[in-house]
């Protein structure tokens, strides 16, 4: 059992490491740092590969470093693969891993190596299977995962992405739609060039979304009219996914200002811990704790007294403790914060693995009608929850509090 535990908990550590890190965690950032690495001098080998001068030259290298990457790759989606029910705690470990084997992400560490390989078993392939290495260039999409800034961009997406569809599908109805009446218009005066009503969707594409390129072109007097009619559409068609774009960032960057207004902030300088019956405190007295430099048990509660800590106090269930420690220096950037969420708090309903915060941001407990709760990717916030936040990032306008 004790083996288990320790192979679980090196397999919880590994999956730490190769998933976005924190700055304190520098094997994680190291990582992170080489997996990026790898990533852009995949694609630049690929890419100098097709000069042909380049290729004459320096082929032999090039192979190599896009070999040596290729390796990296592999080995980061075995280990990925290995480490993916710590990612997925809910589910088992066949499930977790076919998660995250069929998720976006998941099959682009796959396609990023897998071409490269497949030539070997079915040489026949070989021209097919090197167009799939293309593929490798979605992985970019990790780097986005490194930096809150480039985050941004596809949290915006994903959160207009309905109203982004039905903006292509106004695009692609006017298209069809005006290919068709540029077909009537046009068929009788250029019969080679209008055939059909599909010929004309690459002049309805052209005009719609740029000003056209000059190969197909109306030549009678209403096709020329509707022509304008088309390419003044198209203006505006290109102006509606602009703008929800627009409008999602501001909309993004108003729910940061909400969630700093709405937060109050504090330096911890004492906690108040309750324990419980299967608490290993309990029964023991205060010099058996054990308590590292620097923190000390200021006071006990029992049973509505007030009790002075000695070392030779034992602790019992139902014992609050207020524990103190010193205060970090104005010098150091890391503090603890409490946060109360409001009724117009946009976290509230959300599961925690749902958040829009920093990376550098941890919850690190949540405190619930005098309960305290392991804040789990899973747990959902409601208001009135006490949030304690680890975070770099200071609150502005956040009025303070004392603990």
């Amino acid at each position: 059992m004790a083996d288990k535990s320790i192979w679980l908990a090196r397999r919880k550590r590994v999956s730490e490491i190769i998933e976005v890190g924190y700055d304190q965690d520098w094997p994680s950032r190291i990582y992170d740092l080489v997996n990026a690495l790898a990533i852009f001098v995949n694609l630049a080998a690929s890419i100098l590969y097709t000069f042909e001068e380049l290729r004459g030259q320096y082929g032999a290298l090039l192979l190599t470093v896009e070999s040596i990457t290729v390796v990296f790759f592999t080995v980061d989606y075995c280990l990925r693969l290995w480490t993916a029910r710590a990612l997925y705690t809910s589910r088992s470990e066949v499930k977790a891993a076919l998660k995250y084997a069929l998720s976006f992400s998941g099959l682009v560490d796959l396609f990023s190596f897998l071409p490269y390989y497949l030539p070997v078993f079915f040489p026949e392939g070989a021209v097919a299977f090197r167009m799939f290495r293309v593929v490798r260039i979605f992985r970019l999409f990790r780097i986005n995962a490194y930096y809150d800034s480039l985050n941004v961009i596809t949290q915006v997406i994903a959160s207009k992405r309905q109203q982004l569809l039905s903006s292509v599908f106004i695009i692609l109805t006017l298209m069809l739609a005006s290919s068709l009446c540029m077909y009537s218009l046009e068929h009788e005066a250029q019969p080679d060039v209008f055939i059909n009503a599909f010929s004309g969707i690459w002049w309805s594409m052209s005009t719609l979304l740029t000003v056209g390129y000059g190969d197909i072109y109306p030549i009678t007097t209403l096709g020329k009219l509707f022509g304008i009619g088309i390419a003044f559409l198209g203006v505006g068609m290109v102006a509606i996914p602009t703008g929800i774009i627009s409008a999602g960032f501001v909309d993004q960057y108003s729910r940061i200002k909400r969630l700093s207004e709405y937060a109050n902030e504090t330096d911890i300088h004492f906690i108040k811990v309750t324990l419980l019956k299967n608490d290993p405190w309990a029964g023991r007295t205060i010099a058996e704790l054990g308590l590292p430099a620097g923190i000390i048990v200021a006071a006990i509660h029992r049973e509505g007294k007030i009790i002075v800590p000695r070392g030779n106090v034992e602790l019992h269930p139902e014992d609050t403790l207020v524990l103190g420690a010193k205060s970090l220096g104005n010098d150091k950037h890391i503090d603890l914060k409490e946060m109360v969420l409001r009724s117009q708090n946009p976290w509230n309903g959300q599961r925690i693995r749902d958040l829009d915060i920093s990376r550098q941001t941890i919850i690190v407990m949540v405190r619930r009608r005098g309960n305290v709760l392991i804040p789990n990717g899973d747990l959902v916030l409601r208001e009135g929850d006490s949030i304690i936040l680890y975070t770099q990032s200071h609150i502005r306008d956040a009025s303070t509090i004392e603990i």
